[in-house]
């Protein structure tokens, strides 16, 4: 088997149930699971609806590309989302599904990375493992940007040595990120556009929380966007990744895309040849039908922002709380000092861990450690201190487990 399993790290969800074994939550007090990204949001009836009226379709063998139907659904989904002439998104040639973005992401590292050159993969910090991992499988060094409660949770770029470029390979950002809902803006794109330009890598851009944003006036920028602002109209080094599935409230359809450099994605086709994953027939009609229609995700948004509002109203009393710009992670920093109940009367800092683990001990409510979604780096854990509390339950479960964490607060 590959060495580099070796170093490869548990899964942040491994690690949380092994922080949960052998607690007993209170019986009397329902479960509200928080700490997975997994939308609970009805899939809209019209997509159940197209993937049965294709369940025939089950009886062939999908291609890798996907039908032309749903390449040029997407397309024209880019070019009204990005503000791209449609003329100058080709469904032929610069546009592939993909069976959810997680397969996509990791795999890409696998095919776009030389390990004989020493590479270095970037990715921001704390971040989405399946970057690290792919890193790590391909041969490459992990190179971290740590992003802070100072920098807005946003990347550094100027910070990054020039030796770092010179062997960088491939850089995955994500935005709106995940899990802090942070934006890159236009210009955060032009800057690194112009560094892979200078020091010839490619962009992997993980956009798959682009669609749930607060402003509905102001959704957030897309890697290909700015580059065609900028005159790449070919999209040159830029690759975006999209999916259904935070969008259309469809994670079980494993239904996304790849889009960008046609010469990128030309060799990543014939990769995916022999690498599999062709989406079902059934699933690419529902998909068509999912790009097309923006009413659902409009609906989709206002159920987040309604329990953004009513669950950051209730914690504010006792924590400082903000709602993010886009997604719909809570990125809480746990406040400090507190008092902790395994050292009554004195005042010390509790861990991510500890705050995670107590809260289910206590309250029965699951929430992440945001130390399992990060690395030390540079003498800094991005993650200490904060857990990721994911907002994908009903409104009233939401609710519920808001004046449960603010009853816990009160008690530490």
């Amino acid at each position: 088997m590959t060495p580099n399993l070796k170093y490869l790290h548990p899964y942040p969800f491994e690690k949380l149930a092994q922080l949960k074994a052998g607690i007993v939550p209170p019986a009397n007090k329902s479960a509200i699971v928080l700490s997975i990204g997994e939308p609970t949001h009805t899939t809209p009836g019209f997509i159940e609806e197209a993937l049965l009226n294709h369940i025939s379709g089950l009886s062939n063998y999908p291609t890798t590309k996907g039908i032309i139907e749903l390449r040029r659904a997407i397309a024209e989904w880019i070019a009204q989302r990005f503000q791209i002439p449609s003329a100058d998104i080709n469904p032929e040639t610069q546009v592939l599904p993909v069976s959810g973005t997680r397969e996509a992401l990791f795999s890409f590292a696998q095919f776009s990375i030389d390990p004989s050159t020493k590479p270095i993969v970037i990715m921001p910090n704390p971040f989405y493992q399946i970057y690290e991992g792919a890193a790590l499988l391909s041969g490459a060094e992990p190179y971290f940007l740590n992003t802070t409660e100072e920098s807005g949770y946003l990347a550094d770029f100027d910070a990054v040595p020039v030796e770092i470029w010179q062997r960088c390979q491939l850089i995955y950002i994500c935005s709106p990120g995940n899990p802090s809902g942070a934006v890159m803006s236009a210009a955060d794109h032009e800057k690194l556009i112009n560094l892979a330009e200078q020091y010839d890598f490619v962009i992997a851009s993980d956009e798959c929380y682009s669609e749930l944003y607060d402003d509905e006036q102001q959704p957030p920028a897309g890697l290909l966007q700015t580059a065609y602002q900028m005159g790449n109209h070919d999209f040159k080094r830029c690759v975006v990744f999209h999916s259904l599935s935070k969008r259309s409230n469809a994670p079980g359809l494993r239904s996304g895309f790849v889009a960008g450099d046609t010469e990128l994605l030309s060799q990543y086709f014939q990769y995916r040849t022999y690498q599999g994953c062709a989406m079902p027939l059934p699933s690419q009609y529902a998909s068509i039908k999912a790009w097309q229609d923006e009413e659902h995700v409009i609906e989709n948004r206002r159920l987040y922002r309604e329990k953004f509002a009513a669950f950051i109203e209730i914690l504010s009393e006792v924590c400082t709380i903000s709602k993010p710009p886009a997604g719909f992670y809570v990125w809480l920093k746990i406040p400090q000092p507190l008092t902790s109940p395994l050292e009554k009367g004195g005042l010390r800092v509790i861990s991510d861990t500890e705050f995670a683990q107590q809260l289910f001990t206590r309250e029965n409510i699951t929430v992440l450690p945001g130390s399992f979604l990060s690395r030390e780096f540079e003498g800094l854990n991005p993650g200490l201190n904060h857990v990721r509390i994911a907002l994908v339950a009903p409104l009233d479960d939401c609710i519920d487990a808001a004046h449960r964490i603010k009853n816990f607060l009160n008690t530490l």
